[in-house]
């Protein structure tokens, strides 16, 4: 298990190097000075050279990458070309809502998949599977920023249980916080659900199917008992991946739901940088995306390992 682990994150390193010389590219390809930007049209080359100087852009490519790299290894990620505030702390404030955010909207997700999952794959053909199966399609078929709007009309304007957007902190108080969070993890976690549903019944059925529950059905296990003792484990992988996706998704493509609710978290920073070529906090905040993401694909690749123990003597 341990030189399984080393050698995922041996590749969880190498895929972090890779990305940041990817989005350091992009970035600098990207078409426009944020010095001119910011100063205006008119305004005058040496003002415009001289704010250059000042935000380290008339240096070399690669001496801002490494500065860049450097920075973030010792948690300076640089100074806000707009605000002129440390990006670090741009981001922290705003991850304290993202990330809650994804993890209420994941865990409503999952709650709401494994019991219908569970409950189509037992019943599979009746018309609960049927029933499930056309919920699902629904749920994927239809965008979760339609289904925000629909939230809002419903809870926020007629019944008045919910506020129909902003966040008034954390200091206000758990509940309150919580309270405000619900409509906009309620609008992730529906399509997110209606997938994890599909993978969770289709990986159960096929599971059903193998040998060892037709070996576990003729020692005189009843159905339920082989369904919760042996075929749910093992079809936990794919179900395992598709949760790790979704977090890596809920929390860095929240960006159009985090707008609809004015929620002022890490999608709508990126989203306001970008507006105002804010180019560091793009870089920094993108990175930091970047290695949740990869970060959560090393920890479901362990979680892989404890499912199925023969991947831990895998090559």
């Amino acid at each position: 298990m341990l030189r399984y682990g080393l050698r995922r994150a041996a590749s969880m390193l190498v895929s972090l190097a890779v990305a940041s010389v990817v989005i350091f590219c992009a970035i600098e390809v990207v078409p426009g000075d944020p010095a001119q930007y910011m100063l205006g049209l008119n305004a005058s080359p040496d003002t415009v050279a001289a704010l250059r100087a000042e935000l380290g852009l008339d240096q070399q490519p690669v001496t801002r990458y490494m500065s860049w790299i450097t920075g973030m290894l010792r948690g300076d990620f640089g100074i806000s070309y707009t605000y002129r505030t440390p990006v670090a702390q741009m981001v922290a404030d705003r991850l304290w809502i993202s990330l809650p955010l994804a993890l209420y909207a994941l865990i409503l997700s999952t709650a709401i998949a494994f019991p219908v999952g569970i409950m189509a794959a037992a019943r599979r053909g009746s018309v609960v599977d049927m029933g499930v199966i056309g919920a699902t399609q629904l749920g994927i078929a239809v965008p979760n920023f339609w289904f925000a709007m629909i939230l809002v009309v419903i809870f926020a304007i007629n019944l008045g249980w919910f506020s129909a957007g902003g966040f008034p902190g954390w200091e206000g108080g758990l509940l309150a916080g919580i309270k405000a969070l619900t409509l906009p993890a309620i609008a992730l976690a529906l399509p997110q659900a209606s997938i994890l549903a599909r993978v969770m019944r289709s990986a159960l059925i096929d599971t059903l199917g193998e040998d060892f529950v037709r070996t576990a059905r003729a020692k005189g296990l009843s159905r339920r008992q082989v369904l919760w003792r042996h075929a749910l484990r093992n079809a936990l992988i794919p179900v395992l991946t598709i949760i790790g996706l979704q977090f890596s998704f809920l929390l860095a493509g929240a960006i159009i739901i985090e707008n609809v609710f004015y929620l002022p978290g890490l999608g709508r920073l990126v989203f306001q940088a970008i507006a105002a070529r804010d180019l560091i906090v793009v870089e920094s905040v993108v990175m930091l995306l970047v290695f949740a993401v990869i970060l959560v694909t090393f920890l479901v690749d362990l979680a892989y390992a404890w499912v199925d123990p023969r991947l831990r003597g895998a090559r």
